[in-house]
C-alpha cells in the first residue's frame, strides 16, 4: 500500500469535510467488501496450505500415523489431527 497525498486525489469539498475529523494523520481507506481478497490469495500461501493439507489427508488415508505425518510435515501432532479430523475443508 503506498502513501498518496489526499489533496491530489480528493475533491476540495470532500477533503475539507475529512479534515473536520482528522488533520495531519494517516487514514486507511479499505476496498469495498466484494473486492477484498482473502488471506494468502496474492502470495499463494492459501493454495500452498490447501495442497499441503490435502496431501496430509491422503497420506493419513493410506495408513500413515499422526506421529509419522507430524515428523514428515514438521508439524505438531495436534496440528495434524486438526487437519485430518477437521470437518471444515478450506480452500
Amino acid at each position: 500500500m503506498k502513501y498518496v497525498n489526499a489533496d491530489l486525489v480528493l475533491p476540495q469539498q470532500l477533503l475539507q469535510e475529512v479534515q473536520k475529523y482528522m488533520q495531519g494523520g494517516m487514514l486507511y481507506i479499505p476496498k469495498p467488501e466484494g473486492q477484498r481478497k482473502r488471506w494468502g490469495e496474492n502470495s499463494g500461501g492459501r493454495s500452498y496450505l490447501s495442497a499441503r493439507n490435502e496431501s496430509i489427508r491422503e497420506h493419513y488415508a493410506s495408513g500413515l500415523s499422526v506421529t509419522e505425518l507430524a515428523e514428515q510435515f514438521c508439524l505438531s501432532a495436534d496440528s495434524i489431527k486438526k487437519i485430518v479430523y477437521g470437518s471444515k475443508q478450506r480452500g
